[in-house]
């Protein structure tokens, strides 16, 4: 009898552990692998992408810091600020109550996208044009920026539009970007030399080593800024829908991301922060 018992316990231990193993992997499931700082996997749905973040305390954004009006880090304080930037701190506000329970990460249009899937950020929030291409990869919101693509050239230059370039033509570009295949479709036989970031490129079209940069006017336009020597040239001649991506499948992110974007445009704020950066409202 004792030992009859002794095999009920038994029994009954085993199955509370396995009971207690079953609510551990359930939903709200075990983070203690990644201690809550990683970033949600592709796929997750409902609370869990999204709960992931808020369990974390903080959202991990990818943006560029070197794409002015957009992006940009001041070397001296070290801080990166552009529309972007006001749109994550936006999204970290809408999530937390907290614009600042926000960390963000350098991107490039090369690196954005594996950065997204490999789980080191939430979000890219980085002049991404949504494609069909693109959409295979990761999940957008709606848009946020509308652009088009252009050129910028020194002043004085003889291109003052696309209609200007020939195969005997060089043209800049950034690595990964659409702005780059879409020179390749429009002018054929361009020479296109690419580079890690648009800083690099502009170096190098200040150095004369192409005849003209490409890429969205916004971001040419904040180029010109940083030096007016050069200048945009002729009407944009794509269509450059910027989105937020996500990792695939994590809807309540995207809806999340939407629900910001429609407050902005209610409150009239999103007209302000572009106005801030702009110089114009969206309308104009």
């Amino acid at each position: 009898m004792k030992k009859r018992w002794k095999l009920i316990s038994i029994a009954a231990v085993c199955a509370l552990a396995v009971l207690a193993g079953c609510a551990n992997n359930g939903a709200g499931g075990n983070t203690a692998g990644d201690g809550g700082n990683a970033a949600p996997t592709a796929g997750e749905s409902g609370s869990g992408a999204l709960g992931k973040i808020k369990e974390r305390g903080k959202l991990l954004v990818g943006v560029k810091y070197d794409t002015k009006l957009f992006g940009l880090k001041d070397p001296a304080s070290g801080n990166v600020e552009g529309f972007d930037i006001d749109i994550s701190k936006a999204i970290a506000k809408h999530i937390f109550g907290d614009e600042n329970a926000l960390e963000l990460k350098e991107v490039t249009s090369k690196t954005r996208i594996p950065m997204l899937n490999n789980g080191e950020i939430d979000m890219i929030v980085a002049t991404m044009t949504i494609t069909e291409e693109r959409k295979k990869e990761v999940d957008f919101s709606d848009v946020y920026f509308q652009a088009g693509q252009s050129l910028l050239v020194k002043k004085g230059s003889p291109i003052t539009g696309i209609e200007n370039l020939t195969s005997d033509s060089t043209v800049l570009g950034s690595k990964g970007s659409t702005s780059v295949k879409n020179i390749r479709d429009k002018v054929n036989g361009i020479k296109v030399l690419e580079f890690d970031n648009y800083q690099d490129a502009f170096n190098a079209l200040k150095a004369g080593q192409g005849d003209a940069l490409t890429t969205d006017d916004a971001i040419l336009y904040g180029m010109s800024a940083q030096d007016p020597n050069y200048e945009v040239v002729g009407k944009p001649f794509t269509d450059e829908p910027y989105g937020i991506a996500v990792q695939k499948g994590n809807s309540d992110i995207v809806q999340a991301i939407n629900d910001t974007l429609k407050e902005l445009h209610d409150s009239g704020e999103y007209d302000k922060i572009y106005e801030k950066w702009i110089g114009k409202k969206p309308s104009e």
